[in-house]
Parts: structure tokens; sequence; C-alpha cells
């Protein structure tokens, strides 16, 4: 290393390695094979993008600590990720420099993977490349001369195959002797500009570099100068980045705009041809057959059949992700009711028994519960990006998705977000622009996610007739189906209105390197699925049950001791009726009892700070078709959205209700106000959907959306422009369709 001390904290005794390289690389096996799978996962510094170390013992009994670098496709950034990469590798804006950086390259895509090799190289840091799947190489008869390969770069060069394990021993030998070399043992920049106007624009802007990024290495300088010319912009994304560098850059693109030059090209094309003569002098290609990735390529995306084929595999995961995690919800929900019950029985009466039950216990279930469609969210995900095809979903989506100002990363997100919004929220870590992130962020909680359907059913079982539409279509089935497609076309359209103003943007063409199918590595794809669910558990969780918390206090202060005396005296009478002999005067006694505990439950809830909230809103909503009731019950739907019908229950004294209880439709339907005027009607029971599906009733979301964003700006606007979108709507509809005779 240098004598000059990098910025940034001080480093540890144990050296540090930076495994980096292009995306679909194998690197993160590779990782996960060097560290033994002993590592720690924490997040970048500042930016929710996961960091994970390890430790590797080398042959020699040294310890290094091993830093997994998010892959890119180069160290010019335009992206968060490709942000911390270039700090990672060049050690900028506080992260340590490495000691030695290991460079995973696809032997099969070897021009491609040798820019960032390259570009390594040119800021003089210690460099050891591992020829990643040399036997996916050899098996289509070609090869790599490595030890030429080895002597042309001036550094090691291993050909491993991480997945099978397959040259790893010499990798870390490798590993080992590049830390032993002396500082003098450093390879050169093997590119030089190849005009006097592009060295120019590299000396103007070196010029300006902070002196703690260049360290007075003149190599270094012009590496990072042409990383400067590459990335930066007006519309970069980019931190922490100083202000005379940024203006340097674009007065140097400028200038050279104006003599018809393109500094980037100039860069990018000097450094391919210094590449590509060396892979013509290094690769031997076998018998070019036509590889199993081709072939099935041809068929997956193929514009008639791919997409088909591309919406049954979607159909798959969103049948895994809205059906089969349905057993594993209803467990948990059971492993909770069941410990609510021996909690109360513990606890008997009293305050501590309803805070422990309905605020604590209530609180953890309300997490848990989302842990299955996480699970197997994680889980497709893993293997569509392990097997290679989460490369080929983007782009046979890219077009459509693009015209709504979205990448067409952000597909499988939004259609999880049938599921449930939390998971969706996370899966929008696959996205490589920071911007593109949070737009999706933003409209993947108008997908009709899981939660909406009890409102719905409900709703609908309630007010609308169970008809036929023109003597075939089920009038209740339609409105169901009306509602999911109402919701999709929200989104679509909000997306575009956000990319076109708060959140706009140059649209950057969607650049994938497709990488060959092959099996999941399937010990990596559970480590991660098991990962993310524990990041869900602990971070965002903790923020859900504080809320969950806090809205129980609402509902479930004050206490009138009259009442919770008489509710006291009448579950002591229930049990006792319970055990008596069966009979019809027995059942009766209890249905009675029962009915009057119902009875005291809602009139606390309307005495509550909750229904008094209600009350306070009721002017707002009004508009709507709403009452005060139907407002506790939005205030209610906060924690869950499913909430809202087990709060209805209780606001018209019926406990333990859900949304196929006929009694409670029967309420509903008869429920009228002091003029005589029913209170549901059709009209209001669509204003009311409407509402559902376009307003954030979800604080599990914006926990998630604060763990992603790390801002709650980005909180409050999406909650204000969900709820403000939904009252807008529901007005429209309400007032609308009385204006026209509905009712």
């Amino acid at each position: 290393m240098s004598a000059e001390a990098p910025a940034g904290p001080a480093r540890t005794r144990l050296p540090l390695v930076a495994l980096a390289g292009n995306p679909n690389t194998g690197k993160t096996t590779l990782f996960n094979r060097l560290t033994r799978s002993d590592r720690k996962v924490a997040n970048y510094p500042g930016i929710t993008v996961e960091r994970h170390e390890g430790e590797l013992r080398l042959p020699g009994g040294r310890t290094v600590r091993v830093l997994d670098v998010p892959g890119t496709y180069s160290l010019s950034a335009r992206s968060r990720e490709e942000e911390i990469a270039i700090d990672s590798v060049a050690g900028l804006r506080g992260e340590p420099e490495p000691d030695l950086v290991v460079l995973v390259a696809d032997a099969t895509q070897l021009s491609r993977n040798l820019y960032m090799a390259l570009q390594v190289l040119e800021l003089e840091v210690p460099l050891v490349v591992a020829l990643n799947m040399s036997d996916a190489l050899a098996a289509r008869g070609a090869s790599i001369d490595v030890d030429a390969l080895s002597n042309a770069l001036g550094v090691a060069v291993v050909a491993i195959a991480a997945q099978k394990g397959q040259g790893l021993a010499a990798l870390e030998s490798a590993i080992e002797r590049a830390l032993a070399a002396p500082d003098g043992a450093r390879p050169g920049a093997r590119w030089q500009p190849g005009s006097v106007e592009l060295a120019a624009d590299l000396e103007r802007v070196g010029a300006v570099l902070p002196p703690e990024w260049s360290r007075g290495n003149p190599a270094r300088v012009r590496a990072l100068a042409a990383w400067a010319l590459l990335s930066l912009d007006e519309h970069d994304e980019l931190r922490d980045v100083p202000e005379a560098l940024r203006r340097a850059v674009i007065e140097r693109r400028a200038q050279a705009q104006q003599t018809s030059r393109q500094i980037e090209t100039e860069i990018i094309r000097g450094r391919y041809d210094w590449i590509d003569a060396l892979t013509a002098s290094v690769v031997r290609e076998g018998p070019q057959a036509r590889t199993a990735t081709e072939r099935a390529d041809a068929v997956l995306l193929n514009p008639w059949i791919g997409f088909p084929l591309f919406l049954l595999a979607m159909s798959v995961v969103f049948l895994a992700l809205f059906s089969w995690s349905e057993p594993a919800i209803g467990a948990i929900e059971a492993g909770f009711g069941v410990l609510t019950g021996l909690v109360r029985d513990a606890l008997g009466p009293g305050i501590l028994r309803d805070f422990v039950t309905d605020g604590l216990i209530a609180g953890v279930g309300s997490v848990v519960v989302f842990l299955p469609q996480i699970l197997l969210l994680f889980l497709f995900i893993g293997i569509l990006e392990d097997t290679g095809y989460m490369a080929r979903v983007a782009c046979i989506m890219d077009r459509l998705m693009r015209a709504m100002g979205l990448s067409g990363r952000a597909f499988v997100p939004m259609l999880s977000g049938y599921a449930c919004a939390v998971p969706a929220i996370l899966a929008t870590r696959t996205m490589e622009r920071q911007r593109d992130r949070t737009l999706t962020m933003m409209v993947v909680p108008l997908m009709t996610c899981s939660a909406r359907l009890p409102v719905y059913t409900l709703v609908i079982g309630a007010l609308f007739p169970p008809t036929l539409l023109l003597g075939f279509a089920p009038v209740q089935s339609l409105m169901l189906v009306a509602m999911y497609l109402f919701s999709a076309l929200m989104a679509l359209v909000v997306a575009a209105v956000l990319s076109r103003t708060m959140l706009k943007g140059p649209r950057v063409p969607l650049i994938l390197e497709m990488p060959p199918y092959r099996t999941p590595h399937w010990p990596s794809v559970l480590r991660q699925m098991f990962q993310k669910a524990r990041t869900f558990l602990t971070e965002a969780g903790s923020v859900i049950l504080v809320c969950t918390i806090a809205l129980w206090g609402l509902l479930a202060f004050p206490k009138d001791a009259q009442r919770e005396e008489r509710r006291e005296t009448l579950a002591a009478a229930i049990a006792a009726a319970e055990t008596e002999t069966e009979g019809r005067e027995s059942q009766e006694r209890v249905e009675a009892l029962t009915a009057e505990d119902a009875a005291l439950a809602g009139e606390a809830l309307r005495e509550s700070y909750g229904g008094r909230l209600g009350r306070a809103i009721e002017p707002a909503i009004e508009p709507l078709g709403f009452d005060w009731k139907i407002g506790v019950g939005l205030i209610g739907a906060f924690a869950a959205r499913e909430v809202f019908v087990a709060t209805l229950g209780v606001v018209y004294g019926m406990g333990g209700v859900d949304e196929d209880s006929t009694t409670l439709r029967e309420r509903i339907r008869a429920e009228t106000r002091a003029n005589g005027e029913h209170v549901y009607t059709p009209l209001t029971g669509l204003s009311l959907m409407i509402f559902f599906a376009l307003a954030c009733q979800c604080m599990s979301t914006l926990a998630a959306v604060r763990r992603e964003t790390r801002s709650w700006g980005w909180v409050l606007f999406l909650f204000a422009y969900m709820t403000a979108l939904a009252w807008i709507a529901s007005f429209a509809v309400y007032q609308g369709g009385r204006a026209l005779g509905f009712s």
C-alpha cells in the first residue's frame, strides 16, 4: 500500500480484499465459497444497499476481510450501486482503499469483463483476476491462454468454476501472493488517451479532483478524470461530488461537442481497442455451434412465443404469492390466535392483558404474517436471477414500462404487489437507478394487494346483487375483476405523471448482458431468501410493531370503569353459561350475553380516542358518502387494511366477524341515517372500494418505504398523494353518481 493513508475510517488490522465484477458473473457464489458463509450483513452508509463482508483464512494462515462489492458493468457510475463500486475499489468518500481487488470475470464474455479490469488497473490498485465459468467455456470447445493473459495484464489470472468449487485453492494462493507483494509491484495503467484533445480534457478535469481522491498519483488522477467524464452530468444521481468537478466535466463536454467530438465515445473506444487486441491474442475459439442459451433465447425472446411464456411464468409467481402462501399465513394467524387465548387465560381481565394480546401479540403477528409471502417472493426472484431469466424479463417488459416512465425491471415488483406491497417494495432492490426504485415504490401500493380483498368481498357481498349481467356475467365477480384492473391502470397512470413531474429524469436505455442459462446455486438462493426475511423482521418490522401498539392505544382508551366492570362480569357469565349442559335455553343465554358484551365493546370503541377521531374526520369524509363509523374503520385499517372488517364489526356491536359474515352484511344493508336514508348503498360501496383501492391505508407499506428510501419525506409524500387521490376519486364517483341519479 502507498505511504499516504486513505481518507475515511482507519483500517482494521485485517487486510481488505474487495470482490468486484459484472452482474451475473458468479461473484456472490464465489464470495460464499471463500467466506464459507461466515459473513456480516449491513448497509453502506447513507444508502439502502446491502454490504456483505466475511473473513477468509488463506493457506499460509493469514486472515483477510472480504467485501462483496455490488455488481456493475464498469466503474463509470450513474447509479448508486455503480457509485459504491468506484468508492469501494478506489477508496473514495469514506470507504477504505482495499489492499487487493479480486475481479470476477465471466470467461465466456472475456472482452466485456476486461473493461472493468482495465479500469482497476488504471487506478493502480493491486489486482487478481478470477476467470469464472471456465468450465462453461471449455464445454463449448473454447479456451483462454491464462499465462498469456496474466503476462499482458501484469497481474495473476486464475481459472475457476465457483459453482463447482474448482480452482479456489489456486485463487486463494494467488490472493496470498498478491498481498505479500511489495508496493512497487502494482501494475501501471494500460490505456493512454488517443488524442491531444482527450489528453487535455483529462488534464483539465484531473486538476480539480479533490487531493484526497488523487493522492498525488498521476495514473490515478487520469483514471479518476476518465471516470468523472463518463459519470457526471446534469442528471446524475451521485452524492458528495464536488461542484467544481461537475462543472469542469460539463464544460469540457460542451466544448468537445462544438467540434463534434464525443468524449465518452473516445474513452470507451480507446479502451476497447486495447482490450480487443488483447483478447484476440489469448482467446482460442472452438467450433461455432449454437449454444443451449442461444437456442433457448430463440424461443423465450421471440416476440410471439416469448411473451405468452413470460406471462405463464409470472402467473406462477403470482399464484404462489397470492395462493400458495395462504396455508402458511393461516397457520401463523392460528398460532397467534392460540397464543392470544393462552395469554388471555393466564393474565385474566385487565389493561395488561389487553396490551399484551391486542397490542403486543397482535403487533408481532401483523409483522410475522407477511413472512410466507416475503420468503416466496425472494425465492422466486433468486431463482429467476440465478437461472438468467430475470434479464430476459426486464428485456421483454421494457418497452411497455418505459412508455410509462418505468424501467422494465419494475414489472416484477408491481406484479408481486398484487399479493402484498411490502415484499414488492423490497423487490425494487433489483433495479439499478435510485430514481427508478423510488418511482416504482411510489406506485406499487396502488396495486390491489390481498389485504384489500376482505374489504371488497364484504362490500360487494352486502351491496351488490348476486344477479347476472346480460344473462351470463355475474355482477359480483365482474365488480371484483374491475377493481383489480382499476388498480393496475391507476398505477400506470400515476407512474406516467410522476415520471414527467417530481421524478423526472432522462430515459436511460436498458442495457443488459444476457447471461447464459444455468442451474440455480441453491445454497446462495436460500441464503439470500432468509437474509431478506430477517432484514424485514428486524428493521421494517420494528416500525410496524410500534405503530400497531400506538393504534391499539387509540382504540382502547379512555377506559370507563363501570363499563369495564360490566364486561368482566359478562365474560365470567359467558364462560359459566358455556360450561352448562347444552340445550336451546343455554345457547340462547350465551348468545344474549355475547351480544350484550359486543354492544359494550362497540360503545367503548365509539368513546375511544379513535372513535372521537372518527367523529372529528366525519365532515371530511361525508362528501364521499361515509359516516363516522366508516371513519373509525378507516383509522383501524391503517394497521392493516383487512382490519377494516373487524373494526366495523366492533363498531356495530358484533365482535368476531369477517367479510363473509351474513349478519354484518345485513346490518350494513339495514343501517339508516336520522332521516331514514340508507347509509350504505351500491354507490356508497363503490366509493368506499375506490377509496380503499387508492388510499395508503397500510403502515407496513410506509415502514417498508421508509426503510428503502431512508427518507421520511418520501413516506409523507406517498401517504399524502395517495390519500388525496383516493379522496378526489371517491368524491367524483359518489357526487357524480348522485348527480346522475344513482344511489
